[in-house]
Formats: structure tokens, C-alpha cells, sequence
């Protein structure tokens, strides 16, 4: 690559202020969240879709790599840039052009952080269901190229189902837009969900037209003690039964509980092994009934003990655990690698006893929490890499893990996606048909592998 000749090319073309091969820049942009890392040749600071469209045009030309980069929270190595060339940094196309009340849409740059976007639909009495753990740093670019899910996802689902329309750069410059402010469309190919998802190899987006929600009128919190994961699993399905769907359903294991109450004090027992969050939206009449129900359902199936949040700030000690997980493992061992793993339902408490004994296989702790109402659990291996023998069994954990998963007839991944971690895991659950499938779709928008290259095949 004649760096110093297409950074010359891009800057004339975009302004110089945007572009740059400083070596304390491109350090900057060579990692994720992920263990993998590699510094790009140029960094772009897109500002407008014209700036996405030139970089394009250039990189395409020229046959030069280039990744599309948000907050780069990314779990799977999806914005590193493992080629070299380019990243084109959208983080600056951060406007939201449109809140449209009448319509329940919002239109906004991939740049707009997700908490911010949650926080303006608020202020008109809206809602945007989608809630990473992330959201306080990713960007709505991001979660769209990853379908990112969340919590919510019990009840609302994930970000594919709030994507109306993308406007999208194609590997070879030219712009294109897909759906729009509707609500049906059944006119061709849903170009759209194809592009959601895609992990940044189809096409940069430039503008989303986002589904927006009326802002519930309540919602109540609770926590459900249980002494075993079966028991847990039970009373969850027959919430579901029983025709209550909450916002929210989230499971914590026993070794998960004692590192975020060593962590933090948040009244977690440190002896269960299960303990069930649970929040439910809705009318205030609903949600009043709906807690009385899902509190006689826990009770049946034999919960130790039942926390109801009477406040709101009750409601958020109950969270802040959950939503302090990660921080809690990461200040027990130096490397912490959250996985994601989704099965049926009703599978949930073999698969985390089979993360469990696989942990004690390896002698590494696996904290595992994660979306009990949909069957995604977040094992997280917990390591430090100055230990040979941890770091040498992280790729075996990891396989084992997904292999249980795909045993039971889950999948690699739930929500964060595949990047550069989990493709050597695809052909296991894809059959060789349905691969070359995928990539002959690249092929047809990437004709020159250029775009995001190296990632989820």
C-alpha cells in the first residue's frame, strides 16, 4: 500500500484535519474489546456521507482494506483492523435529524450514542427498546451492524426489529437506501435486514430511520433468590406460561453473585445459585397484576426469597449489580472474555452447567450471567495472560463452550456477533451450502474484499 500517496489523495480530497497516519492515532485505532489487535495504515474522521462516499471510491480503486469503526466496543474483533489500510472513524456523524412524534420515527447519523438517542426519544414520551450494556458508549451504527440485543430483548426484541431504513455506502462508493419511514414494505428483497447485521462487510451506513415506542406508564422491579438453576428455569418458563412477557429476565449464577457483591454492595446472597431479575412494564394496572403473579410463580417454585423494589431508586440498587457485571470480573482477573452463546429456552440451566464443568475442567473461573428469557448466556472466562497454562486454554473453553451450545441446539452467537473470534466456529453450525451462499452476497457487494475483510467467514 503507497500509504503516504493515498493519505495525500484522501486528504485533498476530504480536508486535511480528517485524515492521519500518526502513529499515536493509528495505535489508537488497532483494538476492540476484543484480544486481538493491529494498527491501520490511515484513520478517516468521516464527518459527512460525501467523506464516507470519497474514502470509498479511493480505497476501492486502489484495492486498500477498510473497517467502519463506532465506539469500537465491539466483543469479537469485528472493528480491528487485521489488513492494515484504512478505518474510517464514524463516531463524528453524531446528529439526530428527525424525532417525528406522529409518525413514533426517529432519523440519525451512525454516530449518535445509543443512551443519548434513549435519553431525546424520552424527553417526547418515547421509547427505543434496544439496551446493550454498552449503550453508554456504542454507537446506533454499531448496534445495527451487530443486531445488538440486551435485556429488553425478552420482551421487545432485538435492533432488527426497530430498523426501518438505512442509507449505506457500498464497498464501491456508491450510496444506496434501503426501507424507509413505513411500517410494511414487501416491495423486493428486504435489503435492509440483510444489511443489519452484517458486521460492517456489506456496506457503511451513513443515516438510520429507527421504530420508536410510546414510554411505558410503569414498571416494577423484583428479585427471585433460588437455591438451584433448574428451579430458576422452571419458574421462569411458567412466567412466560402464564402469559406475563417482562421487560426484563435476567439470571445471575452463584459465582457471578459473589464477585459483584465483592465488588460492590449491592445485597446480593453469595450462597444461591441462582438469582432472577425481573422488571415489568406496562399500565399501572397491568403491571400491578402482572407482579402479584410473577411473585405467586416464583413462590411455587420454590424461591428463597422475593425482593420487591417499592421505589425507583430501590429498583436501580436491584440493577446496579447486573449492570456492574463486567466491572465486577475484570477487577478479579486482568483478561475478562465475554462470550455469547444462545440455546432454547428450556436448555439454559444444562448449558450452564455444562459451562460450569468445563470450568472446573480447566481450573479457570467462568462467571455466567445473561437473558434467561431468551436463552442467552454470557459466560465470561476470567484469565490473566501472564499464566501460561490459563492463556493456553482459553481457545479450548472457548470451543467447548460453543460446541455444548450447538449440541444443544443453540447457536455461537446471540448478539455480539462473529468478527474475528468466532468464524473458525461457523462451519459448525452452517452448512457448507448455506456458507457459499453468504459469501457469493458479499461478493455481489464487495466485488473487491475490501470492505471489513477477514471477518465472519
Amino acid at each position: 500500500m503507497k500509504t503516504e500517496q493515498v493519505a495525500r489523495e484522501l486528504a485533498n480530497s476530504i480536508g486535511r484535519n480528517k485524515v492521519t497516519t500518526a502513529l499515536e492515532d493509528l495505535v489508537c485505532y488497532s483494538y476492540d474489546v476484543s484480544i486481538y489487535n493491529h494498527k491501520p495504515d490511515i484513520v478517516v474522521r468521516a464527518e459527512t456521507k460525501e467523506d464516507v462516499i470519497n474514502v470509498m471510491k479511493i480505497a476501492n480503486r486502489e484495492r486498500i482494506p477498510v473497517v467502519p469503526r463506532g465506539a469500537a466496543t465491539n466483543n469479537c474483533g469485528a472493528t480491528v483492523p487485521i489488513n492494515g489500510g484504512i478505518v474510517i472513524d464514524l463516531v463524528s456523524m453524531n446528529k439526530i435529524r428527525e424525532i417525528d412524534t406522529e409518525n413514533l420515527i426517529a432519523v440519525c447519523e451512525p454516530g449518535v450514542i445509543l443512551s443519548d438517542l434513549k435519553a431525546e426519544v424520552a424527553k417526547v414520551g418515547l421509547f427505543y427498546p434496544p439496551d446493550p450494556q454498552g449503550m453508554d458508549m456504542c454507537t446506533i451504527g454499531g448496534t445495527i451492524a451487530t443486531d445488538a440485543g440486551g435485556p429488553q430483548a425478552v420482551k421487545y426484541g432485538v435492533t432488527r426489529n426497530y430498523v426501518l431504513g438505512l442509507e449505506t455506502v457500498l464497498p464501491t462508493g456508491e450510496l444506496i437506501k434501503t426501507g424507509g419511514k413505513t411500517m410494511k414494505d414487501v416491495s423486493g428483497y428486504n435489503l435492509t435486514q440483510l444489511l443489519i447485521g452484517s458486521e460492517g462487510t456489506l456496506g457503511v451506513f451513513t443515516e438510520v430511520t429507527l421504530r420508536l415506542l410510546p414510554m411505558p406508564e410503569a414498571k416494577r422491579t423484583m428479585m427471585c433468590v433460588f437455591n438451584n438453576l433448574k428451579d430458576a428455569s422452571v419458574a421462569v418458563t411458567r412466567i412466560l406460561n402464564n402469559k406475563v412477557i417482562p421487560s426484563m429476565l435476567e439470571l445471575l449464577d452463584k459465582t457471578s453473585a459473589q464477585l459483584i457483591q465483592k465488588y460492590m454492595d449491592v445485597g446480593y446472597p453469595t450462597d444461591a445459585e441462582a438469582i432472577v431479575l425481573i422488571e415489568v412494564d406496562g399500565s399501572k394496572s397491568e403491571v400491578d397484576s402482572q407482579i402479584i403473579k410473577v411473585k405467586e410463580i416464583c413462590c411455587s417454585c420454590g424461591a428463597r426469597e422475593i425482593r420487591l423494589a417499592n421505589t425507583p431508586e430501590e429498583a436501580e440498587a436491584i440493577w446496579a449489580g447486573r449492570k456492574s457485571g463486567f466491572a465486577a470480573l475484570a477487577a478479579y482477573k486482568p483478561v475478562v472474555l465475554p462470550e455469547d452463546c444462545t440455546v432454547p429456552r428450556n436448555k439454559l440451566p444444562e448449558m450452564m452447567d455444562k459451562i460450569q464443568d468445563i470450568a472446573k475442567k480447566y481450573g479457570v473461573l467462568i462467571p455466567t450471567f445473561g437473558h434467561v428469557g431468551d436463552g442467552n448466556a454470557h459466560p465470561h472466562i476470567c484469565y490473566d495472560p501472564r499464566n501460561p497454562d490459563e492463556t493456553e486454554s482459553v481457545k479450548k473453553i472457548e470451543d467447548e463452550i460453543y460446541m455444548a451450545a450447538l449440541a444443544l441446539g443453540g447457536t455461537v452467537s446471540g448478539e455480539h456477533g462473529i468478527g474475528i473470534t468466532k468464524k473458525r466456529l461457523m462451519p459448525l453450525q452452517h452448512k457448507e451450502s448455506n456458507l457459499r451462499l453468504m459469501a457469493g452476497i458479499k461478493k455481489v457487494f464487495d466485488p473487491n474484499n475490501i470492505l471489513n475483510p477477514g471477518k465472519a467467514f
